[in-house]
């Protein structure tokens, strides 16, 4: 989809945005003179004042410069925030995608109105149909381009660059999460990982062999029941100051997990094909900062591995020796992540020095159950870390919730022959697993792990009306939780 910013723009469709309870803006005021009032008369005869979502299509007459006129309602102007910005291009995109029509424009305010609006825009536009071979022409989008019309073009254009990186973020998180798992594994999804060097990310993987020199025994434990190599991929951007300490972001990519031996139930299995969402969540947030050339230094790592039930897989009641040295008695191969983290985690810390460090994880059901679909979990010991991530969310609408830890959970994770063990009973079940993870986090780091299970794709009553399975939920979070906190 294009998307492009003009004073004006002659196109088969032409959007006006209405305040509810209000007449026509002014900027519809000549082509409802031109059209004989129809714009008024839509606007006054249907059922239509302005509410958020409701759209009203005017057909125009022969010779006019459009072909068809929508009024889309906005809501309550003192309502209107990026959220519902964002809704009005995403909105105008789905209903008109398939119209038969090629272009359309949307006249906007303010120029961080406009960009808002062309975020949403590009965001519904998004297709996952590669593997679709027998669409009909009227199941294929016709719509291809957006103008968004605004009296301060170039400041518009400005606006949306960042939100543009971020938003290609998105749909490579999307893209990575929707690929079924015959096609994204291990060394598959490391190979994606390369292609970010075409914006200045050093990528390098490091395979079994590597990992193993290196005692990261966890995440190699999980990995040992497929027959496709498990990966250790490290990302680099080095936008900020020479030699700066940088940014850690960690990503689970468990590409596919059937739960090894503790195999799970075999209806919906098959979303565990998006059991790599964290990993997904980095890689797009390391295109979105590479994009804008973010004046800081971010290393992403993800661990990179499938979860299967071969006869080398892990059993319950084998104990592991991870990257740190700390023995885990694996009670539950389907409590994988925390596995594939743990070594992950230890391996940034001993490498680099964060800033500051964040993991994602699609890693427990239990969050589902405690936050639905509509927030991530949580958790960390640094309020300003939660302060930090809970303004982001709220900024890019990818919102997290903070959940507590202490210690008195940790006499859950109690193993009789082990340092640990990987689970902790249902009680608690999110809790005990940041827990779990906290045990490789050096004294004295900034740390929050996000618990993404809820939000990494989409369910319930948002699913009908998505335009993907992926939800692409990080990369904006992570994009402006470091943009506001640790850039120059």
């Amino acid at each position: 989809m294009k998307i492009t910013f003009a004073d004006a723009a002659k196109v088969d469709i032409v959007a006006f945005i209405v305040d509810e309870g209000d007449g026509l803006p002014a900027g519809a005021a000549s082509l409802d003179a031109a059209s004989g009032g129809l714009l008024t008369e839509a606007l006054t005869g249907a059922r239509f004042d302005g509410k958020k979502d409701q759209q009203a299509l005017i057909v125009l007459p022969k010779g006019s410069d459009s072909r068809r006129a929508v009024l889309i309602g906005g809501g309550k102007p003192t309502k209107r925030d990026a959220r519902i910005l964002e809704s009005i291009g995403a909105n105008l995109v789905k209903s008109h995608a398939k119209s038969g029509f090629k272009s359309l424009a949307v006249h906007v305010g303010s120029a961080e109105d406009a960009a808002r609006v062309a975020l949403g825009a590009k965001l519904a536009a998004y297709r996952f149909d590669t593997y679709l071979t027998k669409q009909k022409a009227d199941q294929k989008p016709s719509l291809t381009s957006v103008t968004v019309v605004v009296d301060d073009a170039k400041a518009a254009k400005a606006a949306f660059v960042p939100l543009d990186a971020a938003a290609e973020g998105t749909m490579l998180a999307r893209d990575l999460v929707n690929l079924p798992p015959n096609d994204l594994y291990p060394a598959s999804f490391a190979a994606k990982l390369k292609d970010l060097s075409e914006f200045g990310v050093e990528v390098e993987i490091l395979g079994e062999m590597e990992m193993a020199k290196l005692g990261m025994n966890a995440l190699l434990g999980v990995g040992q029941g497929s027959r496709k190599e498990s990966q250790l991929g490290i990302m680099k951007w080095n936008g900020g100051k020479p030699g700066e300490d940088p940014v850690i972001l960690v990503g689970k990519g468990v590409c596919f997990d059937t739960g090894g031996i503790s195999l799970k139930p075999g209806p919906g299995m098959e979303d565990m094909r998006g059991d790599m969402g964290g990993a997904a969540a980095v890689t797009g947030a390391m295109r979105a900062l590479a994009a804008r050339k973010a004046k800081v230094n971010v290393v992403g790592l993800v661990g990179l591995v499938e979860n299967m039930p071969d006869g080398d897989a892990i059993r319950p009641g084998d104990i592991l020796t991870s990257a740190s040295g700390q023995t885990i008695e694996v009670q539950n191969t389907d409590a994988e992540g925390r596995l594939v983290l743990c070594d992950v985690l230890w391996y940034a810390q001993e490498h680099f020095k964060p800033k500051a460090m964040v993991d994602l994880a699609t890693l427990t059901g239990a969050i589902v159950m405690a936050l639905g679909h509509h927030h991530a979990g949580m958790f960390t010991g640094s309020d300003d870390l939660a302060d930090e991530l809970s303004k982001a969310g709220m900024t890019e609408g990818e919102r997290v919730w903070r959940l507590p830890m202490g210690p008195e959970y940790d006499s859950l994770l109690k193993s009789k022959f082990a340092d640990m063990r990987n689970i902790g009973g249902r009680a608690a079940g999110s809790i005990t697993a940041a827990q779990f993870l906290k045990r490789f986090v050096k004294d004295g780091v900034k740390w929050a792990h996000l618990d993404i299970a809820g939000v990494a794709w989409v369910e319930g009553e948002k699913a009908a009306l998505d335009v993907s399975w992926a939800s692409g939920f990080g990369p904006r979070l992570l994009d402006r939780w470091i943009a506001e906190n640790y850039e120059d």
